[in-house]
Formats: structure tokens, C-alpha cells, sequence
């Protein structure tokens, strides 16, 4: 039975228990009954949003966090609405709409695989984000993008492809991504996962061209190809698509606003159509930002992990929607970053909280958290006695959840029924690889697959010295001014293979600084949250908050050395799969004796990256 099947018969099973008299009956799911997080006192948003005849909802970089963020510590509150809630703000916003009279779109920008247990949890056999892509399908999405993280295993691709491209029913975009499959003759072929663009016609009748782009992507999987930005818009395809001009152009993309090749895009647009509107949506660096490549067009950015949900909103020339194209005048815009969650929701609705659930969205609550329960995500490993956070408490240090990771769990984790386990060893990971803070609480297999979701393998060389050994976690953090180019070259690389830590880190950083962060927070006169300056007008937060406090971290970082150990002593270098040809590099660099190559390479355990924590939780939080 296909889903929407099922949700149908579901919503309708809902609405016969939502009785008269049992109002107060909470064994029922009914319209009056909502569960009871967030216990924390949220802060309401600023002020109503400001509406335009054209209007969009935008999501990006939502990595399976559709059952929103459940620890008390803040920020987390802030972002406790999940997605069917979200779903019943989007239903209340299109009515809204309808009584306005306006165009109300709902737009994502990629990367629904990778973040947590509900994406990445499931049992052997099955593919990444395939059950909590089904939820996406239930909302009336008018464009999607592919993200770089559907790419990086062919299998998830393949699955998009198959399944997800073809319930977007022509609005998944991949512009310059293709998979190769065979055809239904049997032969190889490369082919989009999606479609390389869409026109269409909103409900008030506007003409929309769309793309869906993705950066310079090089960390794809085999069997799938991306292509350049810069000669994407070379392709006769690309020509013929922005040839006839629309009302507006909706550019949506797996793509920074800031700092990558949305200019080339919009410059190829505007040698053709010099006046007409263009509303960019981009995603991939985790942040809120919004700028304007002219006077007629903008640029958002929606952050990441369901934190933020993007407004935009364009009061359109009247005589460029009747025909009339050619206007040269500013368009005005707006743009706003919404905390997701409830108070948040029901104030931009003008709903309370007992009529506010809609029965798609009640039903799509229930049915992640039974998809939890089937993927056993509340499985307890054990109890956190604190916050460990990756940016807001300094590395190294107690609260530190890189610490956490490298000193502390690492080595115990990998060493279980290890053979290597008695000699001595330096352990390095990317720091990059954990992807979300740990929260004082219950730590179950969800928040494991939360804060560190890659799957991935750790490799040893045996028999390193241990005076060369130790020399190779600060070498690859080296940032003394000799190394300086050689550093920019590398983040290039690991951005082009996806990495935005970097990115994301300077952001937090550079918002701790300009919003006074120590004494914004020492009044206590506001919750942690995003304070965010971009290069749009007006104040773009939805809810005011104090900024999170920021630490540096260093790219890399590892076990403690082995104590008493003679420079020449041989040592165990451990280090996770994804930094191998970097390594190696490193390591001939610092001696001659020997040239180390992948064939000195064996695997060091069975334990992969994303079951560490849990191992230490079950023998150390108990």
C-alpha cells in the first residue's frame, strides 16, 4: 500500500476517535492532546511576519531532525517543534495565504540524509533517510534540491532517484547531479537523479522558472556525477530553459549564499533578462544569511537540523506579473529566521495551542515517534552527567564534546577485544566528525547516531616511531604562517568533498564577537539562540536571543600521547578512514626513514565511528 494510503486511512481513523465528550480523554489522539515537551518557557517571536504577493517557507540542511530538538539545555527549546508540527504551521500559512490573496511557496534547498537516528538508525538491509524521506512527501512541497548528501553513497542516490525524484512529480531538482543507471533497454546511461529545471504557475498565476543547483561537489559516490557550476551554465539545456522569461526565477540549490557560484549563475540569468526578479534559496553552510545581488533579486540562507525555518517575502511590480516586464525599480523584500517550535508556530498562525494541530499533522507525530520505536532510538545506553558541546565550552576541557570523543571514548571504545589493545597507541579523528553536541540526560542510540553519524572505519600503522607519531596531530593542525596557503588549500578540498564545519564555526564565532556575547549573556535578560548579521535590511531573527558563547576548535584532534614511552618506541597510529591520503602525507613529511603508503595500512577494529560513544556510555555512564 502506497504511504499516502496509509496516512489517509490514518487521518481518517484519527478523526473518528476525535469524538464529542472526549475532549479530555488523552488515551486518545484526538485534537486536544499535545505532548508535553518543551518544558522550558520559550520566548515569543518580535513581531508578525511581513507578507508580499509572493511568499516562501524554506527549509535546508534538515539531516532526518524531522522530530525536532527534545533536550531542556538551551538552545535546544528554541528548535522543539517537529515535523508535524511544521506541518500544521504550513497548512495554517497556506490558508492564511488564501485569505490574503497572495502566493505562499514551501521550498528546500537539500540534505535530508545524515543527522540522526530516524535517518540514519535504520535496521540492516535498509537505506539512509528512505523512511523519513516519506514524511517530506506529505508536504505540499512546490520545489526540492538535491544536497551533496545524498551523493555520498550511490545507494541513497539511487534511492532518490527511484522513489523520491518521482513523487516530486518533476519539482526535484538536480541541475548539474546525474546518476548512472541502466535504461529500460538495458544500457548504461547517465542520467539526472532529478530534473534539471521546472516551470510552472503559482495559484495566483505567476510564471516561475526554477533551478535546483549543487556546489562544486568532488566527494560524490561512484556511478553519480556532478558538474561544474561554471559549465553548467554553458549547456545548450540551461539556454533554452531561462530563454522565455517568467515572472520570477526561484534559484533553489545545495549552495552558500555567500562565497560560491550563485553569481554565475544569476550573472548567466541576467545577460538575458536584466530586470527580472530572482529569488535565490541556498543551503549547505549550516547558517542564516541573506544578501542581494541587486536591487531586484535576494538571497536566503535557513540554517540547518530544523533550527530555523525561512520566510521570504517579495512585493512584485503589478505590471511584471500582467506582462509588462522591464521595470527597473527595487523590489522590496523580506526575510525572517524562525525559531521551530511551537509558540513560534502558533503565534504566526493566530492559533492556540488546542487548535492548532491539523490531523496530517497530528498523524505525522505519531507516526515518526512509532518509527522511532521500530528503529529502537530511545535504547538507553546510559546517563550524560553534564553538557558536552562541540563550540560553547573550550577544547580541551571537561565540557568539551571533542574531548569527550577523542580522549575519553576513543580509546576505551577501540580497544574492546582489541589484540592491539596492549600497545600503546595515538589515536586522531576529524573534528568535523561529530556533528552535534551531547546533553546532560538519557543518552540513547538516537542521540549516539546524533552526535556522531558516520559509519566510518579506523585504519592503523603499526611500528611508527613514537617521536614521529606524536608529531602528527599538531602537524596536521599546523597553522603557522609558512603552512598558511597550504591550509586554505586543504579546507578548499574538504569543502569540495563537503565539509562546512569550517564555515559554521566562523559564523558562531564571528556572532559571539559582534553581538558582545559575554555581556549580552551576563544580563540574562534573554535565552541562548542564533543572533544573526547578514546583509539584508532590518533585524532577520524571528525571536531576540543572547548569542551562544564560542571556543575554537582545531580541525583534528586525538587520544593523549602515551606517557614514559622512548622516542623511538613503536606506536599503534590510529586514525578514522576519511583523513587516510592526508595522513600519509603527513607522516612521509615528517621522516625519511621510510614511505609510508596504503598498503601499510590495515584496519585497526570492527568499532565504527558512530557506535563509539555509545560503547563508553554503557561502561562509564552507568
Amino acid at each position: 500500500m502506497q504511504f499516502s494510503s496509509l496516512l489517509a486511512l490514518a487521518l481518517a481513523a484519527v478523526a473518528a476517535r476525535a469524538c464529542p465528550g472526549e475532549e479530555h480523554d488523552h488515551a486518545h489522539a484526538h485534537e486536544h492532546s499535545r505532548r508535553a515537551y518543551p518544558q522550558a518557557p520559550l520566548t515569543p517571536p518580535s513581531r508578525p511576519l511581513e507578507w508580499g504577493d509572493v511568499n516562501i517557507i524554506h527549509t535546508t540542511d534538515s539531516h532526518g531532525w524531522l522530530l525536532g530538538h527534545q533536550k531542556a539545555s538551551f538552545p535546544e527549546p528554541n528548535y522543539s517543534g517537529d515535523f508535524g508540527d511544521f506541518a500544521s504551521f504550513v497548512s495554517h500559512m497556506k490558508q492564511i495565504a488564501e485569505e490574503k490573496d497572495v502566493d505562499l511557496l514551501l521550498v528546500d534547498s537539500g540534505d535530508l540524509h545524515d543527522g540522526t537516528g530516524l535517518s540514519d538508525g535504520y535496521p540492516p538491509g535498509g537505506v539512509d533517510a528512505h523512511e523519513t524521506n516519506k514524511f517530506v512527501f506529505d508536504l505540499p512541497y512546490d520545489v526540492m534540491a538535491i544536497g551533496n548528501h545524498e551523493l555520498y553513497v550511490y545507494a541513497n542516490t539511487l534511492d532518490m532517484y527511484k522513489t523520491f525524484a518521482q513523487r516530486l512529480k518533476g519539482r526535484y531538482l538536480s541541475s548539474n547531479v546525474n546518476i548512472t543507471v541502466q535504461n529500460e533497454h538495458g544500457e548504461v546511461v547517465s542520467v539526472p537523479v532529478g530534473n534539471r529545471f521546472a516551470k510552472f504557475k503559482t495559484r495566483k498565476g505567476r510564471k516561475v522558472t526554477s533551478l535546483g543547483v549543487l556546489f562544486d561537489f568532488t566527494g560524490n559516490d561512484v556511478n553519480t556525477t556532478v558538474q561544474k557550476v561554471e559549465d553548467m551554465v554553458k549547456e545548450r539545456w540551461f539556454a533554452e530553459a531561462i530563454e522565455d522569461e517568467p515572472d520570477f526565477f526561484l534559484l533553489v540549490g545545495h549552495m552558500p549564499v555567500r562565497k560560491d557560484n550563485w553569481p554565475t549563475v544569476f550573472d548567466a540569468i541576467r545577460k538575458v533578462h536584466p530586470t527580472t526578479p530572482i529569488l535565490i534559496l541556498g543551503g549547505h553552510t549550516h547558517i542564516r544569511d541573506c544578501l542581494q545581488l541587486d536591487g531586484r533579486s535576494i538571497a536566503l540562507e535557513s540554517g540547518r537540523y530544523m533550527e530555523t525555518v525561512g520566510w521570504l517575502s517579495a512585493q512584485l511590480d503589478q505590471h511584471h506579473h500582467h506582462g509588462q516586464h522591464g521595470s527597473k525599480q527595487n523590489i522590496t523584500f523580506t526575510r525572517r529566521y524562525l525559531d521551530p517550535n511551537r509558540v513560534t508556530y502558533e503565534y504566526h498562525t493566530r492559533r492556540g495551542n488546542h487548535s492548532f494541530d491539523t490531523l496530517e499533522g497530528r498523524y505525522i507525530t505519531r507516526a515518526l515517534n512509532e518509527l522511532s520505536a521500530r528503529f529502537n532510538l530511545s535504547d538507553l545506553f546510559g546517563t550524560a552527567p553534564r553538557d558536552y558541546t562541540i563550540s560553547q565550552s573550550p577544547y580541551p576541557s571537561n565540557g568539551s564534546q571533542l574531548s569527550l570523543f577523542a580522549a575519553d571514548a576513543m580509546p576505551y571504545a577501540l580497544t574492546l577485544d582489541n589484540p592491539r589493545a596492549g600497545v600503546p597507541s595515538i589515536m586522531i579523528t576529524n573534528s568535523g566528525s561529530q556533528r552535534f553536541d551531547v546533553y546532560a540526560g538519557p543518552f540513547s542510540k538516537n542521540d549516539q547516531l546524533t552526535a556522531s553519524p558516520f559509519a566510518d572505519a579506523f585504519l592503523y600503522i603499526p611500528d611508527v616511531p613514537f617521536a614521529v607519531a606524536r608529531q602528527v596531530l599538531p602537524t596536521l593542525n599546523n597553522a603557522g604562517a609558512n603552512e598558511r596557503r597550504a591550509l586554505e588549500d586543504r579546507e578548499r578540498a574538504l569543502y569540495a568533498r563537503g565539509e562546512v564545519d569550517a564555515r559554521y564555526l566562523r559564523w558562531l564565532e564571528d556572532m559571539d564577537r559582534r553581538s558582545n556575547g559575554p555581556e549580552r549573556r551576563a544580563a540574562q535578560n534573554a535565552t541562548l539562540g542564533y543572533v544573526t548579521h547578514d546583509d539584508c535590511p532590518g533585524v532577520g531573527d524571528d525571536t531576540l536571543h543572547a548569542p551562544l558563547p564560542f571556543f575554537s576548535t582545531p580541525d583534528f584532534i586525538g587520544s593523549n600521547p602515551p606517557t614514559g614511552l622512548a622516542d623511538d618506541a613503536p606506536v599503534d597510529l590510529v586514525f578514522v578512514d576519511f583523513i587516510e591520503t592526508q595522513l600519509l602525507q603527513i607522516l612521509n613529511g615528517l621522516q625519511s626513514a621510510k614511505t609510508y603508503a596504503k598498503s601499510d595500512v590495515l584496519s585497526y577494529t570492527d568499532v565504527l565511528a558512530n557506535a563509539v560513544l555509545g560503547l563508553y556510555a554503557e561502561k562509564f555512564w552507568n
